[in-house]
C-alpha cells in the first residue's frame, strides 16, 4: 500500500465504521419489529430475534414488540448522538483529497452523495425521535426517560411517514455508496477506499 495516500484521521474512520454498523443494525431492527403483531402477549423472556442463540430475561413481563421498539428508540438516540459527533468532527477536520484519477464529475457526484448521506443520517433518527416524542410513550434511552410522551396521534403519524421516507432515501444512498466503493475497488482499481483504511 502506498504510504503517501492521504487518509481520514483515526477518529473519523472509527466513527465511520461504528455509525455504519449501527445504521445497518437499525435498518434491520426496524424491518424486523415492524413485522411483529401488535397483540403479542407479555412474556417473562424472549429468544432474541428468534435465532436460538440467546434468551433475554425481563424483570417483569413485557411484550416482545415493546422490547424491540424500546431497543430501536434507545439505539436511535445513540446513533443520532454519534452522527452529530461525526458531523462535528467532519466540519472541524479537513477531508483528504480525492485521487487525481477521479474525473471532475465523479468528484462532484461523490461530494453531493456524501452530503446527502449526512443529511439523511440526521433526518432518519431525528424524525424517529420526534415521532416518539409525539407518541404516548415518549423517549426512553436504555431505561432513562428523556422525553415524556405528548400523545399527539396526528403529529406522530406525520413524523412516522417522514421517518419511513427518510429511511428509504437513506437505503438508496447507502446502495449508491456501496456500488461506488465496489466500482473504485474492482473497476477503477484506485486508492479511494484506502482513504478510510486504518493501516
Amino acid at each position: 500500500m502506498n504510504d503517501s495516500i492521504q487518509r481520514y484521521n483515526k477518529v473519523a474512520i472509527i466513527l465511520h465504521l461504528v455509525v455504519g454498523v449501527l445504521i445497518f443494525a437499525m435498518l434491520g431492527l426496524g424491518w424486523y419489529m415492524s413485522e411483529l403483531p401488535k397483540d403479542l402477549p407479555k412474556v417473562p423472556s424472549i429468544d432474541l430475534f428468534n435465532l436460538g442463540l440467546y434468551s433475554l430475561q425481563f424483570s417483569e413481563p413485557m411484550s416482545p414488540r415493546s422490547f424491540y421498539f424500546n431497543l430501536h428508540k434507545s439505539l436511535g438516540v445513540t446513533v443520532l448522538a454519534l452522527i452529530l459527533l461525526r458531523l462535528f468532527w467532519r466540519l472541524t477536520h479537513e477531508a483528504p483529497d480525492f485521487p487525481a484519477t477521479m474525473q471532475a464529475w465523479e468528484q462532484k457526484l461523490a461530494d453531493v452523495t456524501h452530503k446527502a448521506l449526512y443529511l439523511m443520517m440526521l433526518a432518519v433518527p431525528a424524525t424517529g425521535a420526534v415521532m416518539a416524542a409525539f407518541s404516548k410513550y415518549g423517549i426512553v434511552w436504555f431505561g432513562v426517560r428523556l422525553v415524556e410522551g405528548l400523545n399527539n396521534e396526528g403529529l406522530r403519524e406525520a413524523f412516522k411517514e417522514a421517518h419511513e421516507v427518510a429511511a428509504s432515501v437513506l437505503v438508496a444512498l447507502i446502495v449508491l455508496h456501496v456500488v461506488a466503493a465496489i466500482k473504485h475497488k474492482v473497476v477503477d482499481k484506485d486508492d479511494v477506499l484506502q482513504r478510510m483504511s486504518l493501516r
